[in-house]
């Protein structure tokens, strides 16, 4: 248990990178005008398909981000068991 306890820091730093990483790596489609259902490229509000790489990394994204919860939540019932 003390091994657990000395490499869930480690563990939640690591998750913490990789996120980060993830989400820096992920396309900019944030634009004004699709926050209020405009396209800004002409496409008219059409949805966007992620495919290839892109969806590799969307899909990992939410990986980590699930596994750095599950991880956080671990530590804090160790911490306190």
């Amino acid at each position: 248990m003390t091994l657990l306890t000395q490499a869930m820091p480690w563990i939640q730093i690591v998750l913490a990178v990789l996120l980060t990483a993830l989400i820096l790596l992920q396309r900019s489609g944030a634009e004004l005008g699709g926050a209020f259902g405009g396209g800004g490229d002409g496409s008219g509000g059409a949805t966007y398909t992620r495919r290839g790489a892109e969806k590799i990394i969307f899909t990992a994204t939410i990986v980590i981000a699930v596994l750095f919860v599950v991880v956080s939540l671990l530590a804090l019932f160790v911490v306190r068991g």
